[in-house]
């Protein structure tokens, strides 16, 4: 046993364990269930393969030797095997700890429909699983090492930063590095990709994540009305001002402002910003009294500030001034390594908010969602996924996805910015992915899917390859298609 995981990794795991023909549960030390796999959902008999039991199940199997079980782990005991009960039917079970965590990994050693397996077999389970969280674990457990990897941080407000590409793990060294230094930091990207997110992970890491994080969407307001939220006003300031009312400068002292859509800001509420930006120091509107305060400025653009300057609607000595720590992040087709991981938190998430029951997707709907340009970024992914849930028709999300690329395919050269330069990458990328799935494709066969093998044939780490084979449609699925055509 080694550090505690958060919870937040459990999808990553799920996506290795789903794929195991056999029983096997995730717990915590207190006995509470955090994962089971489908066999294990079967067995347990939840209403559906996609259903999770209820989090105190595990004690319900162990009673009287939960305790016990943890005091053999925790002196060394590599496993304990014991007798639990499901169902009213004793069943043969293994505890050990999952590898590098303070999780359990718990095998049922029985299926839903057929008998359980002899001892021999029992121990032959045991060590191939074993070999496979630890594949697993060392995998997560070290996001400098290969291709494969993944981050998955909560940031607040049910928010997460996912990271598998390059492009994200740099922004979260950057991240990193500038948590401890109070300086302005200006997030760009397209609407959509995530700029939120990155600003709640600055605060989180930032000298004061303990104080308040304020958002503001600078362009949701009229000038007018943005002046009196921004720095709030005096009883009698205007009309309608019938209370004096701090703004959102004052709320968020010794904490951080995130103002989204900055370049949105009219010129004249530019120069108070940066007077606030120079010395921490404003006036409320219809007051003498200046205020002092200690915040931290993240802003937020999906424009081309550079051209903003150059039209004389953003002021270049603000932009100067924002622009300490420039962080750019990329649209979501250019780091397609965390598509898989976004679809399946959203899908999760879903699932429960809306209390549904819905069948995983298919190999062939993921290989659409993989393929898919969303140019809308992580929002069109999140109401994409949010219908998928809410109407459970696999054929309509196809369908959806067609006629979404149709529109784009159809928008005039230019319409947006650098679509012919975007066409351009596009067709650079799918060469890439073209070339990527032959190769695995020839490394499963070779290897007559074995996929560890493969794996190490490649060169990727096992989990890798996963995501690989999720990402263009190789699954087993796919490998029964094949092996069905060579008869």
């Amino acid at each position: 046993m080694t550090a505690h995981l958060d919870v937040s990794l459990l999808p990553v795991l799920a996506n290795v364990f789903d794929e195991i023909d056999r029983p096997l549960l995730i717990a915590d030390r207190a006995g509470r269930l955090l994962y089971a796999n489908p066999p294990a959902r079967v067995l347990l008999g939840a209403d559906s393969e996609s259903k999770q039991p209820q989090p105190a199940f595990v004690l319900s199997m162990f009673p009287m030797e939960f305790e016990e079980i943890l005091r053999g782990l925790e002196r060394g005991d590599e496993s304990v095997c014991v007798e639990c009960r499901c169902q009213g039917v004793e069943i043969p079970s293994r505890v050990r700890w999952l590898p590098k965590s303070d999780w359990l990994l718990i095998q049922l050693y029985a299926t839903a429909s057929g008998p359980r397996p002899g001892i021999a077999r029992q121990e032959a389970d045991a060590r191939d699983y074993a070999v496979e969280a630890d594949d697993v674990m060392k995998d997560l457990g070290d996001d400098r090492n290969a291709s494969g990897d993944v981050i998955c941080e909560p940031v607040g407000e049910g928010l997460y930063f996912l990271a598998a590409s390059p492009a994200m793990k740099k922004i979260r060294k950057q991240v990193l590095m500038i948590g401890s230094v109070n300086v302005p930091v200006l997030i760009s990207g397209e609407s959509g990709s995530g700029k939120e997110v990155i600003a709640r992970m600055i605060h989180a890491h930032c000298i004061g994540r303990n104080g308040p994080f304020v958002k503001v969407n600078c362009a949701a307001l009229p000038a007018e009305l943005l002046e009196s939220e921004l720095f709030g006003h005096e009883q009698g300031a205007f009309t309608g001002a019938v209370r004096a009312k701090p703004g959102k400068f004052e709320l968020a002292n010794h904490g951080t402002i995130f103002l989204d859509e900055i370049a949105e800001m009219s010129t004249h509420l530019q120069s108070k910003l940066l007077h606030i930006l120079q010395d921490g120091q404003f006036s409320r509107l219809g007051s003498r009294h200046v205020t002092q305060v200690d915040v931290r400025v993240i802003a937020a653009t999906n424009v081309d500030v550079q051209e903003a300057i150059r039209q004389g609607r953003f002021r270049e000595d603000l932009y100067y001034r924002l622009n300490v720590v420039p962080c750019h992040l990329p649209p979501l087709r250019e780091r397609r390594e965390e598509i898989p991981l976004l679809f399946d938190l959203f899908f999760d998430r879903y699932q429960k908010e809306f209390h549904k029951d819905v069948a995983r997707p298919s190999d062939r709907l993921l290989a659409a969602v993989l393929r898919h340009s969303w140019r809308g970024n992580v929002r069109e992914m999140e109401n994409f996924v949010k219908r998928y849930v809410i109407l459970g028709d696999e054929e309509e999300g196809h369908r959806e996805l067609l006629r979404t690329a149709a529109a784009e395919s159809a928008a005039p050269e230019g319409s947006s910015n650098g679509h012919g330069l975007q066409n351009l990458k596009s067709m650079v990328r799918d060469l890439k992915d073209e070339a990527e799935a032959k190769a695995i494709a020839e490394a499963l066969r070779q290897t007559n899917w074995r996929r560890k093998d493969a794996a190490r044939l490649l060169g990727i780490s096992y989990k890798a390859l996963l995501y690989k084979m999720r990402q263009f449609g190789l699954g087993a699925s796919a490998h029964e298609v094949h092996a069905a055509s060579v008869m």
